[in-house]
């Protein structure tokens, strides 16, 4: 079977965001020690860069809107290969600086990049071809995680950025050359005409459910990923940042399960498929909580896999209720999301700082015991 140039495209520009954005997280506890700072204070960089995704996704999608969607995403892919700049970062306020600069040019791969799918495909097809993104995502996760991890024992963290920035260069020219130009995009008249689709798009319940939806995605997303690395990195597990870089293995699943989502939807319906992934996925916080170190995976597996499912329900619906100004509706959830991670980052450090691993996780379940509150109520008419 031929593959589709195009969707090799979107799992690339996938690969490529997230290859970048989650870099540091097997390094943390590492570069905790070399910066002489506690886990909350050194998760700093994490948040550094959520919080610079969630102030301009917005304005990306605007600009998309005016500007087209090939022209945006292949710039900003080429320009994110510059913050890597911060493998020779000297202290940790320079590296919050640098990961900051990194996020503000994330949206317009990953906002704009799902606005493009609900462009040239078929409604029908969309949440297959936004799995493909996701799969792509997940093990751009992965990779991000698991190269420094695996680097850092070799030749130190900042090599490993280093050879993410290579990687995310040679993304950037497969992107340019297997992404047509978009086809069914519509350009807004202006960036006053996109402000006011915006505002309309705060008035729509079913926009404003899926993306309070998205907030608790990255939310719980970074909570465990993050504060797991520090957790196992303590006695009884000890682990180096090459096994820390390892776990992240459990991201893979995703690539695996994203792309089916579109064929589960369908049969059980947006509604109680979303109910159901979020059930599963506290079961996986939940198993964490046990010392065995395999239980522990096995919660990072649910947790990874029902992360990415509920992430791909999410950005392929926003496409699907936004009849116009895609880049922008995706822009508002991408703000959103990248809110929730920003929290995700900060908040549970106070939960570590005050209980350890069992408040993060408390925290987890209580986020998505809300998540579920709200899709069960906002999504009773949602449509397959």
């Amino acid at each position: 079977m031929r593959l589709d140039p195009r969707k090799v495209a979107i799992a690339t520009a996938g690969f490529c965001a997230f290859l970048n954005l989650y870099s540091p997280q097997a390094l943390l506890p590492a570069l905790a020690r070399e910066f002489g700072v506690g886990a909350a204070e050194i998760s700093t960089i994490m948040t550094a860069s959520a919080l610079a995704i969630a102030l301009t996704a917005p304005f990306t999608g605007a600009v998309a809107d005016v500007l087209g969607r090939k022209r945006v995403i292949t710039a900003a892919m080429l320009a994110v290969v510059v913050p890597m700049a911060g493998a020779v970062a000297p202290d940790v306020n320079a590296l919050i600086v640098w990961r900051f600069i990194q996020g503000l040019l994330l949206p317009p791969i990953f906002a704009v990049t799902v606005a493009y799918i609900g462009d040239e495909w078929p409604p029908a097809e969309v949440p297959g071809v936004a799995g493909i993104y996701i799969a792509g995502s997940s093990l751009g996760g992965f990779c991000g995680r698991f190269i420094p991890g695996g680097l850092h024992d070799l030749i130190g963290w900042r090599g490993g950025f280093l050879a993410l920035a290579g990687l995310s260069l040679a993304g950037a020219v497969i992107l340019a050359l297997l992404l047509p130009r978009e086809t069914g995009f519509v350009r807004s008249h202006g960036f006053g005409a996109s402000a006011q689709q915006m505002l309309r798009h705060l008035k729509n319940p079913q926009l404003l459910a899926t993306y309070a939806i998205g907030f608790g995605v990255l939310f719980n997303f970074i909570a465990v990923f993050t504060y797991v690395s520090f957790h196992l990195a303590a006695p009884p597990y000890d682990f180096s940042s090459t096994l820390l870089g390892a776990i992240f293995v459990t991201y893979l699943v995703g690539t695996v399960i994203a792309p089916m989502t579109g064929w589960m939807v369908a049969r059980l319906g947006r509604r109680w498929f979303i109910l159901t992934v979020i059930a599963a996925w506290a079961l996986g916080a939940l198993l964490m909580l046990a010392p065995p170190l395999p239980l522990i995976i096995a919660g990072l597996i649910l947790c990874a896999a029902c992360g990415m499912l509920c992430q791909t329900i999410a950005t392929g619906y926003v496409t699907s209720i936004a009849k116009e100004g895609r880049s922008s509706a995706v822009g508002l959830y991408v703000t959103s999301f990248y809110i929730g991670g920003s929290m995700g980052a900060f908040l549970p450090g106070l939960a570590w700082n005050a209980g350890g691993w069992t408040a993060c996780i408390a925290m987890v379940v209580a986020m998505l015991a809300t998540m579920a509150l709200i899709a069960a109520l906002a999504y009773r008419g949602a449509t397959a």
